[in-house]
């Protein structure tokens, strides 16, 4: 795979709550340098990163109910909404992991459509990936995430926030994802640090990466 090729999988990332603007001024500028896919930040640096890439092949996303998914639905969908308006072209959300554990497929799809629906009414384009936390999750209910996702018509499914203690993406579970996402596209996430971790995520099903590794990854495959 050539470098370029390897940069429109990844989404850079920077999502710690102690991020300054000089360290996401340096994610778009990195962004710019290698053609990475996305900037993936929290809501705060949406329209600053949107100015800054302007007229670039990098969009701009967002996180929504970010990490813990405990928000309620509407709040998650004002977040989408207006990280939309500001120029997010992606929201990436955090499950309602408690419903999801205990089963309640009803909720986790009523929270899905939430914001799927409300990034919709504000871009047809923008794409909605539902972070399934897959660390935390029997196969039974990474199947479930994946059903819901599909019946709220999200974009993506994602493994993990990197967040969390039960950890980020594994082979196995990329591969059951993308065996179950039915239409849905597949996002590996959390834990993803090295060339070889991100060329097996990619042969296991991944259509996108998420990390905050990215460059150094670059500088692996360009021999740096």
């Amino acid at each position: 795979m050539k470098p370029s090729e390897l940069a429109r999988y990844i989404d850079h990332t920077v999502l710690k709550p102690e991020t300054t603007v000089v360290q996401v001024d340096r994610l778009c500028d990195e962004c710019l340098e290698h053609g990475f896919y996305s900037a993936c930040v929290n809501p705060v640096w949406v329209e600053r990163c949107v100015r800054r890439l302007a007229g670039s092949q990098t969009a701009v996303a967002a996180v929504a109910g970010f990490p813990l998914g405990a928000s309620l639905p509407a709040t998650k969908a004002d977040e989408a909404r207006r990280a939309v308006s500001q120029g997010a072209a992606e929201i990436d959300m955090v499950v309602n992991l408690g419903a999801l554990l205990a089963g309640d497929a009803e909720t986790v799809t009523h929270d899905i459509t939430a914001v799927v629906t409300a990034a919709a009414e504000t871009n047809p384009k923008a794409l909605v990936k539902v972070i399934l936390e897959t660390g935390a999750l029997s196969d039974e209910r990474i199947i479930m995430g994946c059903d819901c996702a599909q019946r709220a018509q999200a974009d993506f499914v994602k493994t993990s926030t990197g967040f969390h203690a039960a950890g980020g993406a594994t082979i196995e579970h990329v591969k059951l994802m993308k065996l179950r996402a039915g239409g849905l596209k597949v996002k590996a996430s959390g834990g993803i640090r090295d060339l070889k971790t991100s060329l097996a995520m990619i042969e296991a099903g991944a259509e996108r990466l998420g990390m905050s590794a990215g460059v150094e990854v670059m500088k692996e495959i360009q021999g740096d």
